[in-house]
């Protein structure tokens, strides 16, 4: 049986190792290892960490082969970097107040509110 270490640091030798000799003893590991991640995260974040979490594993499950889940995890990242809505656009926010984008409450303010009652009235006549 293999042993990958419970510390911190990551061994990349060891786990590729695993991953070579026993593909599911490294998966049961992954997945723990995971999962205590997110056991440990603070309930603010929680949520949102798994439903990333979910996406990559959507990701790796629809891909045809590992260096495609590859390629599509490291687009994610990047789109959730620079893309828009991405860590680049609150930094500038940040720094500057006038990036800010309440796009929620400018949804609403564009709506147009319809009475139906005087439209059925239109369409019996």
């Amino acid at each position: 049986m293999h042993n990958i270490s419970s510390s911190t640091k990551f061994d990349f030798d060891e786990w590729a190792n695993l991953a070579k000799e026993d593909p599911d003893a490294f998966e049961n590991k992954r997945q723990q290892m995971i999962q205590d991640v997110l056991d440990k995260s603070s309930p603010k974040i929680r949520r949102r960490m798994e439903g990333l979490q979910w996406q990559i594993d959507q990701v790796r499950a629809t891909s045809t082969n590992p260096m495609a889940s590859c390629l599509k995890i490291s687009q994610m990242m990047w789109d959730k970097t620079i893309g828009e809505d991405g860590l680049v656009d609150h930094l500038k926010q940040l720094t500057d107040p006038s990036q800010i984008r309440d796009t929620s409450s400018q949804a609403r303010r564009s709506a147009t509110i319809m009475d139906l009652k005087d439209r059925l009235n239109k369409d019996k006549d």
